[in-house]
This record gives structure tokens, C-alpha cells and sequence, in this order.
């Protein structure tokens, strides 16, 4: 099987600090793949350096086997990667449906052609999309007045209104109240088996991660430490003595992780 996402040593150095050094994975159709790692481990450098939006020191990033180097991240996207963020960029002025139509206007390439009628444009694309993640019964409500958990949800459905291969998504259940971390990776993971788009996701909740990722990796100061299944990362003593300082990553009998 091909992957969708080929990364052959991927580094990325700030001066005299190394933030990823020679990290390699691949990503598979319909596959849901945690990163994890401390906080400075160079998971957010690593996915920057997947979108464009920084410039490795080496390695390649392939998408279904084309090479990504030199790519703007706009280009990046076109090609099929969608992103969510630690802290939602919705429009707070516009309502609900009006920012996933936006997202479908652009999709669409139309942004620069019949803006006056924008509000009547794919309504109905967007209103499926709404309904995907929960959201149908809010489409005339403005973002401003939305709860955070909303807005995460909301930010989910604009990324697939690219209909994208590969979703990025950093920190997806930040700031989320816990049942909302495990409703928001519940909806992820049935939109991977649904759609079979893959996602590559980083998470500092423990539980999300082993209830619902295929498999996790783990970076500790820009290098990967671990790849494996949850079973396997679970009882790996380097990743708990790095990542917890030896303390338990998952209980087994459900109660919350020590993290």
C-alpha cells in the first residue's frame, strides 16, 4: 500500500538548537496518527514544516508521492493537506454557515467573482458539512457567541470543506472540557473510517490519544523516540521515562492518565 504522507528526515535547526532532527514516518489511507511528546519536543515545528509554513533544513515531505519542497502552504493545501489549530481562527462577525461557505467559495476558486451574493453561494454543501460535525441546528448563530467546544467543531467542518486527504490538526481538544476532547476525537475518528481521510494529530490528553488513535508516535527534543501501537507506547519504559519521568501513561482500568 502507498502511503498518503512520506517524511524522510525531516530536520529543522534554529541557530545552535536543533528543534527536529531526522524525523521519518509515513502515514496510510484512513489511518488516525498521534504525536506526542513534552511540551518543546518539536511537534509544532514538525507540522509547520509539513504545511510550508516553515522551510526544513533537510529531508523530504511527499503527499501521495509528490515531493512538497518549495511549496507555499496555499499551494501545500490545494494539493489536499487541511489544518486545524490550537486556537480556532473562525471569522467571530460572520455566522456559522457564512464561515464554512467561505472556506467552500475558496475551495471552489470563486473568492474574487460574485462576492455580493457570497451568502447565497453552497449553502447546502455547507449545511452538510454542519450537520457532519453536530453543528446544522447553529448555522444562523455568529461565531462571537459560540462556546469554545463549538468553535473547534466549526473550525473542524471548514477544513473539510476542502475535502482534504490529510488533515493536520494541532492540539485539536486544547482548552475543550474533557467530555467535549473525547466527543470533538469520537467525530475525528468517524470521519477517518467514513471518508478515509488520514489525520496526523498532536495531544497532550492521554486518554484521546489511547481511546482513539491507531497508532502513536512520540518526539522528545526533536527526535523520534517511539512508533508503534497504543499497546506498544503504552508500556514502552524510554517513552514513560522521557515523556512522564517514569510515571503510568494510561490506566488500565480507565481512569484518567498521569499527564
Amino acid at each position: 500500500m502507498s502511503a498518503v504522507l512520506q517524511v524522510n528526515g525531516l530536520s529543522k535547526e534554529f541557530g545552535a538548537i536543533q528543534a527536529v532532527d531526522n524525523v521519518s514516518f509515513e502515514l496510510q489511507k484512513g489511518e488516525l496518527l498521534a504525536l506526542i511528546g513534552p511540551n518543546g519536543a518539536g511537534k509544532s515545528t514538525c507540522f509547520n514544516m509539513l504545511m510550508g509554513q516553515l522551510k526544513s533544513s533537510g529531508g523530504t515531505v511527499r503527499l501521495n508521492g509528490k515531493d512538497l519542497k518549495g511549496l507555499k502552504p496555499r499551494q501545500i493545501w490545494r494539493l489536499g493537506v487541511g489544518r486545524t489549530f490550537q486556537i480556532t481562527g473562525t471569522y467571530a462577525s460572520m455566522t456559522v454557515i457564512e464561515n464554512v461557505q467561505m472556506a467552500l467559495i475558496s475551495h471552489h476558486r470563486k473568492i474574487y467573482t460574485l462576492l455580493p451574493r457570497a451568502h447565497l453561494m453552497y449553502r447546502d454543501e455547507a449545511l452538510a458539512l454542519l450537520d457532519l460535525v453536530g453543528m446544522a441546528d447553529q448555522s444562523e448563530r455568529h461565531c462571537a457567541v459560540l462556546a469554545y467546544g463549538d468553535l473547534k467543531r466549526l473550525e473542524l467542518a471548514i477544513a473539510l470543506a476542502h475535502e482534504p486527504t490529510l488533515l493536520l490538526m494541532d492540539e485539536p481538544t486544547a482548552g475543550m472540557a474533557p467530555a467535549e476532547r473525547i466527543a470533538l476525537m469520537q467525530l475525528t475518528a468517524d470521519i477517518v473510517e467514513s471518508r478515509g481521510v488520514s489525520v496526523l494529530f498532536t495531544e497532550h490528553d492521554m486518554d484521546v490519544v489511547f481511546a482513539h488513535a491507531h497508532r502513536v508516535m512520540v518526539l522528545n527534543r526533536g527526535q523520534l523516540i517511539a512508533n508503534g501501537s497504543v499497546d506498544e507506547i503504552r508500556n514502552d519504559e524510554r517513552v514513560r521515562e522521557v515523556y512522564l519521568g517514569g510515571g503510568t501513561l494510561f490506566k488500565h482500568d480507565g481512569e484518567s492518565a498521569n499527564a
